[in-house]
């Protein structure tokens, strides 16, 4: 799956968040509303991880790991050195679903994703349509 692009209004990026992972991608605060968001659908989700690609929650780890990855999209082929962030209504966000099964699993026995993936997706999916100040976009 591929995941969802979409404007908003709602979220707004923080001065040196991105100095925590890359510069220019941003999504902290994207990360804590969606994490709000799938524990009031019962998730119970890990503490929000900084990667070098935007920020991801944990919602369980067995019988493999199942999260959701979001951030801003980057402007790096625009942007120079020293520009400031892009103004907010410019910024077009994303997250996505995703299951990883760790290496050791695959050999033993090869757990099937597919319908706790489908869920998380629609329960994603549900969180994000049902926002009012959330437009679904297409990928750029």
């Amino acid at each position: 799956m591929d995941g969802y692009h979409f404007t908003s209004t709602l979220f707004e990026f923080e001065p040196g968040e991105d100095e925590e992972i890359n510069p220019r991608m941003y999504g902290r605060q994207l990360a804590q509303w969606l994490k709000s968001q799938f524990e009031r659908r019962g998730y119970d989700i890990e503490p929000i991880i900084a990667e070098d690609w935007g920020r991801c929650f944990m919602c369980s780890r067995d019988p493999f790991m199942l999260w959701v990855g979001c951030g801003s999209m980057v402007d790096y082929g625009t942007a120079q050195p020293g520009d400031p962030p892009p103004p907010n209504e410019n910024l077009i966000w994303y997250c996505f679903p995703m299951a990883e099964v760790p290496f050791w699993k695959r050999i033993f026995k090869n757990p099937d994703t597919a319908a706790s993936v489908a869920k998380l997706d629609a329960d994603l999916r549900a969180i994000l349509s049902d926002e009012p100040g959330i437009t679904l976009v297409a990928p750029p």
